[in-house]
């Protein structure tokens, strides 16, 4: 028997998105409070089984329901991944390296811009050491757990968050993706998880240095309407103007598109067999719904990959070297030996810094090219090389070189986009029965292509709908 957890009950939520929930709100069918009140009451019966909260602000939440709550999405709860400063609160970075950190004086960038679509923060979701693994778990084994299957890992890095969304806490919450984390949890959970063009949202401050932009904020949901509406009132608050406008995207893609596909990623990994079979389902949709779709190969050189490796090791590095530098309460002895194990892989690697930095830089234009040549619009693979696999097989606790490996063939597909800095949505299409677990299909497209990805995704939701985990 498959051993899985929901909060999704008959109260007041029921089984709204974050759209439907913001309308009954604003036509005063329900109130703030009690909103609020059936959120906490979710999150009380099921985080004790998912461990997907690093920190609760139920408290203040309450308090803010009495105040006036402006935006598209006032009144409607979200947890903050725990890389993300908000005032009040200690951000931990999911690293026992923060065990004595202070809350923090000031919100970051991207905080603000949520806060001004009307959301109400509970609290922070849990995430590993600095992001720098694809799955939520931690050395001493308190690791989250999928929803749908509680021996499984939630993926990560914005794990806590995937879980809370699939459990039906909340609708939607914030997550960040520096090589899949917003879109490897939303893989495993069954959820929307849109990586969108680099410069298109607020960062948090944690990226504001980056030598390549790669990690960009965004959110997981569980409808595309919801990541529609997040990203057209995003654009209200910030709109980059070297991108062209996203708007609200409300109807289904209406023109046909060349679609190419692939389930080899870089370095000539090949996804395992279930992930391929959910490939071959997505190509026959896309068919049926008039798409042109033909075979391709991945736009990834071997070096590219080992260059990305770098860009994440050297990450790691910094952190490690100049961490009571960059951050307050900062304890480096406390890091994992992962991130002690990535920090040592780029000073091995440290003379190759000018050529992987230039040749990612680089990789943009690449990726347009590609495009052009072989006259598609989309770009389709699988999110992940194989299946969510079980807690432990990407653990903390094992050594560097086995969590690297395997971290590393896993997660294949989805650091390209990062790399490019174009957009990258994963949706639940398909689902492995047996072990009761989601499989994400990846759709890329050229950069500041957004519009083209959600009206996809629309089209894609409406001819199937993605399988819920309280049928």
């Amino acid at each position: 028997m498959i051993n899985k957890v929901h909060s999704f009950t008959d109260d007041i939520l029921g089984n709204l998105d974050a759209v439907a929930i913001a309308t009954l709100i604003k036509n005063k069918y329900v109130s703030v409070k009690e909103v609020l009140e059936a959120t906490i009451n979710r999150a009380e019966k099921v985080n004790p089984h998912i461990n997907a909260i690093m920190t609760k602000d139920f408290k203040r939440a309450l308090d803010k329901a009495e105040k006036n709550n402006n935006g598209f999405f006032a009144g409607i709860p979200i947890f903050f991944k725990d890389l993300t400063n908000i005032e009040g609160l200690p951000t931990y970075h999911g690293s026992e390296a923060f065990a004595n950190v202070k809350p923090s004086k000031k919100s970051d960038p991207i905080a603000k811009q949520i806060f001004s679509m009307g959301f109400i923060n509970l609290g922070m979701s849990t995430m590993p050491e600095f992001g720098f693994t694809c799955s939520t778990e931690y050395p001493d084994l308190t690791n989250t757990k999928n929803p749908w299957n509680l021996e499984y890992s939630v993926g990560g890095s914005s794990g806590g968050a995937g879980a809370l969304v699939a459990a039906g806490v909340v609708p939607l919450a914030h997550s960040a993706d520096g090589g899949g984390s917003t879109r490897i949890p939303a893989a495993c959970c069954g959820l929307v998880g849109l990586k969108a063009s680099r410069g298109r949202i607020k960062l948090s401050d944690i990226f504001a240095r980056q030598i390549i932009e790669i990690c960009i904020d965004g959110i997981v949901s569980r409808s595309v309407r919801d990541t529609a509406h997040f990203y057209a009132e995003a654009e209200k608050y910030y709109h980059n103007k070297k991108l062209p406008s996203i708007g609200l995207v409300n109807r289904p893609l209406e023109k046909k598109l060349n679609i190419g596909f692939t389930h080899i990623a870089g370095q000539n990994i090949v996804a395992d067999k279930a992930s391929i079979e959910a490939l071959d389902e997505t190509t026959k949709l896309l068919e049926q719904l008039g798409h042109t779709v033909k075979l391709v190969q991945m736009p990834v050189s071997d070096e590219m990959v080992d260059y990305f490796k770098y860009l994440w090791a050297m990450n790691a590095f910094i952190v490690k070297k100049f961490g009571k530098v960059l951050f307050k309460d900062f304890n480096p002895k406390k890091l994992t030996k992962l991130s002690n194990g990535l920090a040592k892989y780029y000073w091995a690697n440290m003379r190759k810094t000018p050529t992987f930095i230039k040749a990612l830089k680089h990789s943009g234009e690449t990726y347009k090219q590609f495009l052009e040549e072989n006259k598609i619009d989309v770009l389709l693979t699988p999110t992940l090389a194989h299946l969510t696999p079980e807690l432990g097989y990407i653990g903390t606790h094992l050594d560097f070189e086995t969590i690297f490996s395997r971290m590393a063939k896993w997660a294949c597909f989805t650091p390209f986009a990062n790399a490019t800095g174009s957009p990258s949505l994963t949706l639940p299409l398909q689902h492995y029965k047996e072990k009761n677990l989601p499989i994400g299909m990846m759709f890329g497209a050229g950069f500041g292509q957004e519009r083209l990805l959600l009206e996809l995704a629309l089209q894609l939701e409406e001819a199937k709908p993605w399988k819920k985990i309280n049928e």
